[in-house]
């Protein structure tokens, strides 16, 4: 594995694409102009990397270095394929558990949702290749390690996962407030999925639309919902009791 690291000025990012590095996120100055790039902004607009268009004072908070108003993220793991992944999982014999994060944006959610998944052993964690949390140092931080441990895939759209998981026969579940049905009255001792949403808007009204069920945690105080890695952890730990229970060979 790489290690998380950043790269800076355009001809530098044009050689790390030409290369194939695994480019997380590309920081592009507002407003710049000039032939180098353009062939840069071309070369990214045939990609599927997450740009973004931002003052130069986060540049500059981004690095000290001349950046000639273009700086990269290199992510510190290698991504896997969705159809590698699921395939394998469950030619493997086991029972598939994986979780889909539906644009989670905060960095430190991300990596404690990461740790818990590799403690309740979630076979792959899905995210949208655009408007979700990179993989950077706080997310390697706050999983613990764990980022380097849990397979990690991207696509284009999270529900593009979710038809592609009911195609495999993986019963996808979205942890949500919108419905009457409590977590412990689903049963999770066959394949399933289960999708958490991003910590404004929770999971996207059109994927609810297409899930298999949903699940919500009671919530018995004032405050009417939890942290979204709070709850995951919630969600996943009554998966592992049910699961426990039903004498599942890898617990």
């Amino acid at each position: 594995m790489k290690d998380q690291t950043q790269i800076f000025g355009i001809r530098a990012v044009i050689e790390a694409i030409n290369a194939g590095e695994t480019i997380d996120k590309v920081f592009l100055q507002k407003g710049l102009k000039g032939d180098l790039f353009q062939d840069l902004e071309t070369r990214l607009r045939s990609t599927d990397i997450n740009v973004s268009y931002v003052p130069a004072e986060k540049l500059n908070r981004l690095t000290n270095k001349n950046h000639q108003g273009v700086v990269a993220q290199i992510s510190p793991i290698a991504f896997h394929p969705l159809e590698d992944l699921v395939l394998q999982v469950i030619e493997s014999g086991k029972t598939p558990l994986f979780l889909l994060l539906d644009q989670l944006s905060d960095v430190r959610n991300f990596g404690a949702i990461i740790r818990t998944a590799e403690c309740t052993g979630i076979d792959g964690i899905i995210v949208q290749k655009k408007g979700g949390a990179p993989v950077n140092g706080d997310t390697i931080k706050t999983s613990a390690g764990a980022v380097f441990k849990v397979p990690i895939c991207k696509v284009d759209h999270i529900k593009d996962a979710v038809f592609y998981m009911q195609a495999s026969g993986i019963k996808v579940v979205a942890a949500t407030e919108k419905t009457h049905t409590h977590v412990y009255d689903i049963s999770f001792t066959e394949p399933c999925a289960i999708i958490m949403g991003s910590e404004g808007r929770g999971i996207n009204p059109s994927i609810l639309k297409v899930v298999d069920a949903k699940a919500k945690l009671p919530i018995l105080g004032d405050i009417e919902s939890l942290n979204v890695s709070v709850a995951c952890g919630a969600f996943l730990y009554e998966i592992v009791r049910q699961r426990l229970v039903h004498g599942d060979k890898r617990l």
